[in-house]
């Protein structure tokens, strides 16, 4: 998509490029906790323990991990002896889809009740209180992470097994599950703990886990069809957690929801919009600009993230900045102040670096500008050997890609397609990224295009279908599929990218330059 000359982004492009290196989440924290779904978590703590205690269980399934802590403490403060408000606040300490883990955290909170696992176990009050008591020191104890990750899970199977009618238990072995492979998605793990949190929710339409584990189980375009009863009650279960709002946009993106995705990321985002600051939620929200044909909100969405990046610099933000700058200028072809991708080399790159090291290559190649594009080479290699180690292969992915445009340019039609090949088959050896794609050109997307570009028709169809089926629905492969299908002389197949582009783009800016080339292909080719 390309759009008219846009407006350079208000950011202060130094302190992005000294901030985008540094990592880490952007965790949103609960902004009411009025409307977070029903449980029954039967225990021995006192009557004033019991809200606080169950609104903590609530948010920590909901992923609300600061205010969840929040409240074990309000639930001890209630009732000291209550062992299951330091567990609770221990649990939070630990976030599995996302492999993190503070054992030092985690280990003071529970110290808080006894200094060893011995007394705090003698404390239990109940044999199931105990059991759960055993399940946390298990989590925290000696040995390394995927191995306590597994204990863990084992151990919440035992409690559910010696207690049927708990679901608290099966929802933390369902959760184990999700974790077990320290967030690399397995098919089979993902759907035993997704078949566990349904069978909770078939007995309680209301439990806010049962429904998040679902969503979390069947987030990828396979499965996601599978995930979406559970996607459009999550948001009612747990409307008091921004991240249960967004949580069922997982299951939208994977389904090409564009509208749906927007909606659910406006609300997660916040209700005051002038003060959205760049984090996981408006990342998510841009790039269903992008895909609904909505370029100036898109547009209008980054310059609110920017200035206000500028006013906090915090780098989480400038790492959600960088990817919706990159996601930005590679699905709508917008200009952007090119100063903003000549990035500093950073000690460790991480995805959203290199995506910016991705851009730079991407505006040398159109400026004609050799040095600047194999410059950026240049850093996407030093990246793939010197970055975090669990990023080296994506970063890697990158180089060719860039390769691969720079290639193409050159009219070297041959080696750009091998190089985008060989993207393309590297990418599917890798671990299903829920969300927008993990790579802001998808593979087999760039693939297509450097095969239109040789004049491969049939070969471009094929590997749009394919980037179809990884991201379903996204605009510019269904405009390269409609130019490929048309080429091959495959009228059904571009009528139908053409239908659903146009159903993707009914709220879309006017007058988009693809929409109006796709309709007279169409129109041309039923004559």
């Amino acid at each position: 998509m390309r759009a008219p000359m846009r407006r350079s982004i208000a950011v202060s492009v130094w302190s992005v490029c000294s901030l985008v290196a540094l990592g880490g989440p952007n965790l949103v924290r609960a902004q009411s906790t009025d409307k977070l779904g029903t449980i029954s978590f039967p225990n021995s703590g006192n009557a004033a323990a019991q809200a606080p205690f169950l609104r903590g269980m609530k948010l920590y399934y909901s992923f609300e991990y600061g205010p969840a802590a929040t409240a074990f403490q309000e639930a001890q403060k209630a009732d000291p002896s209550f062992t299951l408000a330091y567990v609770g606040e221990a649990l939070t300490h630990t976030h599995q889809v996302w492999n993190q883990q503070n054992v030092g955290a985690a280990r003071a909170a529970l110290a808080k009740l006894a200094p060893n696992a011995t007394q705090r176990l003698s404390m239990a009050k109940t044999p199931r209180e105990r059991m759960y008591g055993e399940l946390v020191e298990i989590l925290y104890g000696d040995g390394s992470k995927a191995r306590r990750d597994t204990l863990f899970t084992d151990a919440a199977e035992r409690i559910a097994r010696a207690h049927p009618n708990d679901d608290e238990a099966k929802m933390l072995q369902a959760l184990g599950l999700l974790g077990l492979n320290q967030s690399v998605r397995d098919f089979p793990t993902y759907m035993r703990a997704g078949a566990l949190a349904e069978e909770v929710l078939r007995r309680n339409p209301d439990h806010p886990a049962a429904a998040h584990y679902i969503i979390h189980a069947f987030d990828d375009p396979i499965h996601a069809p599978l995930g979406l009863w559970a996607a459009r009650a999550y948001s009612k279960i747990a409307a008091g957690a921004p991240h249960a709002v967004h949580m069922t946009s997982h299951i939208y993106v994977a389904l090409g929801m564009w509208d749906d995705v927007i909606e659910q990321n406006q609300v997660a985002a916040g209700h005051d919009h002038a003060n959205y600051t760049a984090g996981h939620y408006t990342l998510w929200l841009g790039y269903g600009y992008l895909q609904a044909g909505r370029l100036n909100d898109a547009m209008a969405h980054i310059e609110t993230m920017g200035r206000n990046f500028s006013k906090t610099q915090r780098a989480p933000e400038a790492n959600a900045l960088a990817m919706l700058l990159g996601h930005y200028y590679v699905d709508a072809g917008g200009t952007i102040d090119n100063a903003a991708w000549k990035l500093p080399p950073p000690a460790t790159m991480n995805a959203a670096a290199a995506t910016s090291a991705f851009v730079a290559g991407l505006v040398a190649i159109r400026e004609k500008d050799a040095k600047g594009a194999t410059a950026a080479v240049d850093r996407l290699d030093e990246g793939a050997k010197s970055g975090a180690p669990a990023g080296r292969d994506a970063i890697a992915v990158l180089a060719k890609e860039l390769r691969a445009e720079i290639a193409s340019a050159a009219g070297r039609h041959d080696e750009a397609i091998a190089l985008a090949r060989s993207a393309s088959e590297a990418e599917e050896g890798m671990p299903y990224e829920y969300g927008p794609p993990q790579f802001v050109k998808p593979t087999h997307e760039l693939l297509g295009e450097v095969l239109l570009a040789a004049g491969k028709h049939g070969e471009a169809k094929t590997a749009f279908q394919r980037s179809l089926a990884r991201t379903p629905g996204r605009a510019r492969s269904l405009v390269g599929l409609a130019r490929a299908a048309a080429g091959a002389g495959d009228k059904a197949t571009m009528d139908a990218a053409v239908a659903a582009l146009k159903a993707n783009w009914h709220a879309s800016d006017k007058n988009l330059p693809e929409l109006a080339e796709l309709t007279k292909l169409v129109a041309s080719s039923s004559k």
